[in-house]
Parts: structure tokens; sequence; C-alpha cells
């Protein structure tokens, strides 16, 4: 199959918002501490004993929330979760509750986490303090607070600061994944929680809607959509509820942000496809590259000085690196015969793509952008496709047909721990893991 005809098929294929509610957290911080775990050290074992609460509501309160800590930090796969001993606590004086840190490491406990529940001003006030037991070291005090509609928020709020301050990374708490589903009998984009909760139809078109994508502060969603009889590129302000469109004749597919105030997507309107950036209000910034070629699918590094893509270029679709300020390309994957999607991994140091191989497989790979270290991520499991990380880095979230339909799943970024995302009807495809954070 050439390049062309891919292109021209998946044009075919495309043919067969999220609205923020600001949570307020008040949060009484003590001192700093340095990450006491390294990357690559494997799981924290980890103790976590559920809130203390004093009346009915508070101890509702305190059980939601160690379900939705629980689930949060289970779902990271970075923890392995151990029960609290009994006499992990000595409340013989009720003033002065002391942590029996010797139990702790009994049962082979290296953190612990532990707070109380109450209300104040009308407001859930979840109080948590955690400890490395070892040495009995404090290493966080805060309130969380927020309102009892809000567990879910709060409960999160300290899985991402607890993520943070063990791994020095930043979490994926409180990010949204923007997806297609033709669940309604159109393929309209919609948006979820991190972990598959909170889903919510953002289009409603009934028509065609593909290739979401957020920028990074989560204020634009641009996308291709097929309203006006071909693919154009609409970028949506989803405070304002505001609708431009690209304002270029021919076909728009594939957009990808830049930054803020640029997206880039490919358009056909001087010839053949090549890049362009794109401003918020749907004006050309500039073109980006300059081929006789297709050039589709960018994908920038971090600080958005390089931009990865696809291109006919040598033959068949392969990847490539540009750096937007030289205008240099290199091409960077040689293995395959078929390689395109690449996505940019948060901290600059992968790239994620898609490969096309025999059996009708779609195949996910992952690679440095020098093109060291090649890796495969997924085998013998149908049709892989559209990567995307989790802003930390750590998650990869992709469209599979392994069970028939194409579904979204998710998995480490060392391709452990394949998991399905949601359990919706219709099919799910186009997934993009936003950097943004409630």
């Amino acid at each position: 199959m050439t390049f062309f005809r891919h292109a021209v098929s998946c044009i075919i294929i495309v043919l067969c918002a999220l609205f923020f509610v600001p949570l307020h957290l008040v949060a009484a911080e003590g001192d700093d501490y340095i990450a006491i775990r390294k990357e690559g050290s494997g799981k924290i074992a980890l103790v976590l004993s559920k809130p203390d609460a004093q009346g009915k509501r508070e101890s509702e309160w305190a059980q939601n929330l160690d379900t939705v800590i629980r689930d949060g930090l289970d779902y990271t796969k970075i923890f392995t979760m151990i029960s609290p001993p009994l006499n992990v606590k000595d409340f013989s004086d009720r003033k002065n509750v002391t942590i029996n840190f010797g139990a702790l490491n009994s049962v082979g406990g290296e953190i612990y986490a532990g707070g109380t529940v109450s209300k104040k001003s009308g407001n859930v006030n979840l109080d948590v303090e955690v400890y490395e037991t070892a040495s009995a070291k404090p290493l966080l005090k805060k309130t969380y607070t927020g309102k009892d509609d809000q567990l879910r928020a709060i409960g999160h709020a300290f899985c991402e600061d607890l993520v943070e301050l063990l791994t020095g990374k930043k979490s994926m708490f409180g990010s949204r994944i923007v997806f297609v589903s033709n669940k309604t009998g159109y393929k309209e984009i919609y948006e979820c929680d991190f972990d598959g909760h909170g889903v919510e139809q953002l289009t409603n078109s009934h028509s065609i809607s593909l290739t979401p994508t957020l920028s990074p502060d989560g204020r634009y969603l641009a996308y291709t959509d097929f309203t006006s009889g071909r693919p154009a590129l609409y970028i949506k302000n989803l405070a304002e509820k505001k609708t431009s469109a690209a304002s270029k004749s021919g076909v728009s597919i594939a957009p990808c942000w830049r930054n803020n105030n640029e997206v880039a997507t490919t358009l056909s309107f001087e010839g053949n496809q090549q890049i362009y950036l794109i401003k918020p209000d749907g004006s050309v910034a500039r073109r980006v590259t300059i081929s006789k070629a297709i050039d589709v699918s960018p994908s920038f590094s971090p600080d958005g000085s390089k931009m990865a893509f696809v291109s006919s270029r040598n033959g068949a679709p392969q990847i490539f690196i540009q750096n937007l300020q030289s205008g240099e390309v290199k091409r960077l994957t040689f293995n395959g015969k078929y390689n395109t999607q690449p996505s940019w991994s948060p901290a600059g140091d992968k790239i994620v793509y898609s490969t096309m191989e025999g059996k009708g497989e779609i195949n996910l790979f992952i690679i440095n952008p020098d093109g060291s270290d090649l890796r495969q991520l997924t085998r013998k499991s149908g049709e892989n496709e559209h990567p995307s990380w989790s802003p930390d880095g750590g998650m990869i979230v992709f469209s599979s047909s392994r069970q028939g339909k194409k579904k979204l799943f998710v998995m480490n970024s060392t391709g452990d721990n394949q998991r399905r995302l949601l359990q919706g009807e219709g099919e799910e495809m186009q997934p993009s893991w936003s950097l943004f954070r409630k």
C-alpha cells in the first residue's frame, strides 16, 4: 500500500467542552521533603490507614475517601499496598495519638499514610500525615478541603501529592483523556478522567468528529470535523463555548498542540499535504514542512523546539524529526516498513509510535529520539493504534481491537499492565491524554 493510498484510506475511515469545575483546595503544608525513591527501584511498600472520623456523616466521607485513594494509588501500579497492623496507632492518650513504627516495619512498610476526616465551615477536611517508617521521619502534613460532592477530587489531590513526593515526578491525577466514540451512531468526541471515570460528550455534530487534542492549559480543543463535507480543523474554546475553523480550503487532519498558542495540522490548500502551525482563531501562523511528499501526524518535544512527524519522502511512511529553528530533518525509524502516529513523551526522552505488521497486526513501539533503544510494547493483540502519554510519562493510552471492537486501553510505559480503560458501548478510538490537570 502506498503512503498516498494510506492517507486517502485514513480519510475514508474517518468518514465510515470540556467544562472545568474548579475545586478549591485549602492546603496547610509542613516542610518540603525530597523524593525518597529513585526511578526503577521497584514498587513502594505503602501502609495506608483508613482516615479516622467521628460522626456518621464524617465516617461516610472517610469510607468514600479511603476507597477513592486506594483505587487511585492502585491504578498507578507503583505501590504495594500493605494492610495496617491492628496496633498501628496508640489511642491511650486521645490528645496525643502516637504511631507504632515498630509494627509498621514488622509488616514491611516503607511509607505510612493516615489521617482524619472532619467537617469545618460546611466543608470536608481531610488532614493527612505521611511518614517514612524506618526513620519515623515526617514527609508530608497537609489539609485538603472541598465540598461533600468533591470527595473524588479531594482524594486524588492527596494521591497527586503523594506520588510526586515519592517519585519526584508529576502525576496523572486530575488529567483528562479525550477520545472518539461512535456509541450514538455518529463519531463524536468525549472526555474522561485519567482512570476512565466521568465520561462526558464534548461534540454533538451528528457527523464525524475525529483526532481530538487539548491544549496544554486545557483551554482549547482542536479536532477534525466533517460537518462541512470535508475534513476541516476546528478549535473550540471550552470556557467560552466558541468554535473557530481553519480558514483554508482543502483538507485538514490530525492536529497536535505545540503550545497554548499554536496547534499543528496537515493542510492541503497549497497542493500536497504539508504541516502548518495554526493559531487558536483558526488563522495560519506559518508553514512547517516543505517537501513534495505527504507530511502528517505532528508531535512536539516538550519544549516545542523539535517535531516528530510521518512522511512519505522516502517511499513508505516513516517517522522523521525536524528542528523547527534550523529546519533540519532527520529520519528516526528504519525498522518496519510502515511507521505512523508518533507521540513524544513529556520528559522528551522517548517517542512511542505504531507499526503496521504482517497478518493485519498493528503494534506499538518505543524509541529514543536519537533512534536508539527500540522496544516493542504490544504483541499478537490485533490493531493497537494512536498511543498517547500520561502527563507523568508513566503510562500510555491507546486503542486496540484485541477484544473485537476498538476500545481504549492503558499500559505502563514499559508495556506492562495492559488493561481496558472504559466499559462503554460502541467503539472507542484516537485517544489523547491531556497535559492539563484540574
